[in-house]
């Protein structure tokens, strides 16, 4: 993704396909097309949520490894091999590679990218904001989250969105308690969104998460009373809210993975995994 004459994000050059060692367990979607259809539960035993926990702390430390790397002048490219060098050190396979045919380590969303974007030689700006999505496989379950940093120093305006989408994280996950419908997190999440007049990504949600990827449970960041799964204790699920300066709206790239806000306003994504407790919850993807 390196940039046009206006600054906009233009597909660039990716590296080959980094290799894993054999020893480390693959999720049994890598070599297919697709992950089989998911026929387990979102609910998780308190024994199997420690091994989430785990993958989560795994994941949040390869973020963390990432993120202080990140200064103007490195590559989305220099970025993913941080990030799967972390993780497979750690005996933990990079979801991300390989499922559904993607080609890295880890997803690096650069400015209006929404997420996916795919990490090449796009060389990172001073005021651009990155979006790095990791999940780490361990001990046969999953484990997702994603920070926004801020490429040196931002705009007031735009360091208020990197701020305030993080902070509708937080309410999202205030919202969570068992009993409630999962759509009181989008209606949380959207409130306070409008308040500021940013687009809310609808098209892309939460998820279940666990011994799945995605397990088809869907966890809404507007107010969707259509998805009216009640929350249990030991449900374990994502937030990751997509707020924009701009509209909700998004186009795709041709490499069928890169989500683009539509107007090619800036966008911030916020994301843990958390697992639903009798006070409320519990994140799960903590360094």
């Amino acid at each position: 993704m390196p940039k046009d004459s206006i600054g906009h994000l233009i597909p660039g050059t990716v590296s080959p396909t980094r290799s894993v060692p054999s020893h480390i367990v693959r999720p049994e979607y890598v070599g297919k097309k697709g992950p089989s259809p998911f026929t387990g539960s979102d609910v998780y035993s308190t024994e199997k949520i420690e091994l989430i926990r785990d993958s989560g702390r795994i994941a949040a430390e390869a973020i963390a490894a990432v993120g202080r790397a990140i200064a103007p002048g490195v590559t989305t490219e220099q970025l993913d091999q941080i990030g799967h060098d972390y993780l497979v050190a750690n005996d933990a396979y990079p979801s991300t590679l390989g499922y559904r045919g993607y080609p890295k380590s880890l997803c690096s969303s650069v400015n209006e990218v929404i997420c996916h974007g795919i990490p090449d030689n796009t060389v990172l700006d001073n005021g651009d904001i990155v979006n790095i999505d990791i999940t780490a496989y361990k001990n046969g379950v999953h484990g997702d989250t994603n920070v926004t940093f801020i490429v040196g120093e931002a705009t007031e305006e735009v360091t208020l969105l990197v701020e305030r989408t993080r902070e509708a994280l937080a309410r999202g996950i205030k919202a969570v308690a068992p009993g409630r419908q999962v759509n009181v997190i989008g209606r949380t999440i959207a409130s306070y969104a409008k308040r500021f007049n940013y687009g809310v990504v609808r098209d892309y949600t939460g998820h279940g998460v666990g011994e799945a990827f995605h397990s088809g449970l869907i966890i809404p960041h507007y107010d969707a009373p259509q998805y009216d799964t009640v929350m249990e204790v030991g449900m374990v699920f994502t937030i990751e809210p997509m707020l924009t300066l701009g509209t909700g709206d998004w186009d795709i790239w041709s490499d069928d993975w890169t989500v683009l806000t539509r107007d090619r306003s800036l966008t911030a994504q916020f994301e843990h995994t958390l697992v639903v407790t009798e006070r409320g919850a519990e994140i799960l993807t903590l360094a």
